[in-house]
């Protein structure tokens, strides 16, 4: 009998072993991510990239489409939809979740990710969790109180109160607009940290367009968006302001839908304009161009930013890209140009007087110098990791 109680007691001791985590010399951290903008995806990969760089085992996961893939696909898609072509009722859902409490949710819903998250940390044994969507760290209490959590914000001066109520360790922060906003609605100084947007890190090693250019001829690079007819009356709103406009068309993952009408412009301005898939060097291409025209996402606002290249918006969602759009008004690095009269009026101002507003732009772009968000965020987290060992 006591054999047998000796063995059931050891037996304990070593399901507990099991079950706590160890603290490697090389520290294992997970980051987590949701397919809901690709702000909050490109924060992930670029940290991840960075933390590698440094010496930690990365994994980056999303639980929602782990434990939820066709919901969470089709949540993406309608999110997707409604942002591009029914911003006002989307403005209406992001301001709704202001009133939600995410930490007394049983919805049938968010068993699926919350699972998902469990089992990624059971398996991978991290030292830290990072999270760049604010649901996960709600799920954090109930899966392991212990674990340090450090939450990512990827909007900027409007920051939702989801990220603000979750637990949590430490908010990383796109900038010090952003850390006074989160400290003014109640989040204690210490916790919020201004490590600049995680940009990928190979933005400190690109050299961006020189002040002192001649802008001749002036590269616009250009992100467009649905409907396709926006595509062709940006182009034609812009290349017609000057014939020193050269026009690089990005069509992404649109690929298909927008390419009849922006091939349609290459050929009515012949030798003006380049057309582009989807490609990844969008930094490289960023650090080659005078101005970039896009929509407000927080990943292409922080990379023009990391660029030090002036930024107009054709596209704004309402909630978390308007603070994306007052950050880069405060820097005196971009402005709205939400229309195509609006589009060519700034384009022309900028290139007035020898592209004096340019320069200006570029001049205040580079006093903000942010390029190397990841690379910062990265050493911090290491660095607590570090110092909480025994």
């Amino acid at each position: 009998m006591k054999d047998a109680k000796l063995h059931g007691r050891n037996a304990r001791i070593a399901l507990n072993l099991r079950r706590r985590p160890i603290m490697p010399a090389t520290p294992r951290i997970l980051i987590v991510t949701a397919a809901f903008g690709e702000g909050h995806n490109s924060a992930a990969r670029n940290l991840g990239l960075a933390l590698d760089a440094a010496g930690a085992i990365t994994r980056v996961s999303d639980p929602c489409m782990l434990g939820a893939p066709g919901l969470t696909n089709l949540v993406a898609r309608s999110y997707r939809m409604v942002t591009t072509r029914f911003p006002q009722l989307w403005a209406w859902i992001y301001r709704s979740t202001e009133r939600c409490d995410f930490s007394r949710q049983n919805s049938p819903v968010l068993g699926p990710p919350e699972r998902a998250l469990a089992s990624l940390i059971d398996e991978f044994q991290p030292a830290a969790v990072v999270s760049t969507y604010p649901l996960y760290p709600y799920f954090m209490p109930r899966i392991d109180e212990k674990l340090p959590v450090f939450t990512v914000v990827t909007d900027s001066i409007e920051i939702n109160a989801a990220w603000l109520h979750a637990p949590g360790n430490f908010w990383l922060v796109t900038d010090s607009a952003t850390r006074e906003a989160m400290m003014g609605k109640g989040l204690a100084a210490q916790k919020i940290i201004d490590t600049g947007f995680p940009v990928n890190p190979v933005f400190c090693q690109l050299h961006p367009v020189d002040p002192a250019d001649g802008c001749e001829p002036f590269r616009i690079l250009y992100f467009p968006t649905s409907p396709s007819s926006l595509l062709r009356d940006h182009a034609r709103a812009v290349l017609e302001t000057s014939s020193s406009v050269r026009l690089t068309i990005v069509l992404g993952r649109n690929f298909r839908s927008l390419y009849p009408n922006a091939r349609a412009i290459k050929d009515a301005y012949p030798g003006r304009v380049r057309l582009i898939g989807w490609t990844r060097r969008v930094p490289q291409l960023l650090n080659q161009h005078h101005l970039v025209i896009g929509k407000a996402g927080g990943a292409t606002v922080h990379e023009a930013i990391a660029a030090r290249c002036p930024m107009f918006i054709h596209h704004l969602v309402p909630g978390q890209e308007e603070g994306n759009l007052k950050l880069l008004e405060s820097i005196g690095g971009g402005a709205l140009a939400d229309t195509p009269g609006e589009l060519s009026r700034r384009v022309s101002s900028l290139l007035r007087d020898h592209a004096t507003g340019w320069r200006a732009m570029k001049h205040a772009l580079a006093h903000h110098d942010r390029n190397s968000g990841a690379i910062t965020a990265a050493r911090f987290i290491l660095d607590q990791i570090s110092n909480s060992r025994p």
